[in-house]
């Protein structure tokens, strides 16, 4: 399967990323300055990027695309804030498991697992289903992982991030049908795609920290990939179904909400100055994991249409 070898050949990278810690290539403020570095500049423009090909998405699937995505990060972060109080009594860790549930790997990973699966124009469907995952990312995304739930700890400068504002530009671009020249384009997108190798090098660093025979003790860690990676998609995919959502729209969404837990979790945790033990653990297994769970879940949805 084509997507199988992608998930293998990232999975790869992660691996390069640990043995280059071990060389001391990677590490210490290295890999925070490389975080930041992703987070501000790359990821942006790989967001940017997604819109800036030859072809836009079909206009009518436009609005359906970011009603299924509002929705679903809307009941993802009803899950994130309750659900973790069921498999864990520490706070700090509800707030990771909270993370890990709600956000996936989808501009890392998912992009390139959702055009092997369903062809390279639907990155762009992919792109608008992910629009919401920008804004929750950095506003829920980041109070989970500062273990910060009240009002007061909301900072609306979020919504001027470098991220949040490539998200701005992203939907004008596909909402006015503006086709950039390939000038603009070709060197965003160059850069853009530094953020796929980064940030799983990033990923396999921190992973050198990791005493793995605890992390295999850890019934948190499993529960959680548990649910990120089986329980949440087919879910989401069973509510949307009910809802009579296009199919298209719902099965790149379903395959999108079944990524790993995202990478952005482990670089938080490094910003914010939090023990990114447990993050990189679940960033790991479920890394790791769904190298199975995704071909076989959309095998699975395949055989219900």
């Amino acid at each position: 399967m084509e997507d199988l070898q992608v998930m293998v050949t990232l999975f790869i990278i992660v691996i390069l990323g640990y043995l280059l810690r071990k060389l001391n290539y990677f590490g210490g403020n290295f890999d925070k300055k490389l975080s930041a570095l992703i987070i501000d500049v790359t990821c942006p423009l790989l967001i940017l990027s997604s819109v800036m090909g030859d072809e836009l998405p079909d206009r009518k699937l436009i609005l359906p695309l970011l009603g299924v995505g509002f929705a679903t990060y809307i009941l993802l972060c009803v899950l994130a804030f309750t659900v973790p109080r069921l498999i864990t009594k520490d706070t700090m860790a509800q707030g990771m498991i909270g993370f890990a549930m709600m956000f996936g790997n989808v501009g890392f990973i998912g992009y390139p697992i959702v055009a092997s699966i369903f062809g390279h124009q639907a990155i762009f469907y992919a792109a608008l289903l992910n629009m919401p995952n920008t804004f929750f990312i950095f506003t829920a995304g980041v109070m989970l992982v500062k273990g910060e739930r009240s009002r007061s700890s909301f900072n609306w400068k979020m919504f001027l991030s470098p991220m949040m504002l490539s998200a701005y530009i992203a939907t004008i671009i596909v909402a006015f049908g503006i086709h950039v020249p390939h000038l603009i384009g070709n060197p965003v997108t160059m850069i853009g795609n530094i953020t796929v190798p980064g940030s799983l090098l990033v990923i396999g660093s921190s992973l050198s920290e990791i005493k793995f025979g605890n992390m295999l003790r850890d019934y948190r860690v499993y529960v959680t990939s548990l649910f990120r990676l089986v329980l949440i998609p087919l879910g989401l995919y069973g509510v949307f179904r009910l809802c009579h959502v296009n199919e298209l729209v719902n099965e790149i969404n379903t395959v999108v909400i079944a990524m790993p837990v995202a990478a952005f979790g482990v670089m938080f945790c490094m910003r914010y100055n939090r023990d990114e033990k447990l993050m990189t653990e679940l960033t790991f297994v479920t890394t790791v994991l769904s190298v199975i769970t995704i071909p076989l879940l959309h095998v699975f949805i395949q055989s219900l249409n």
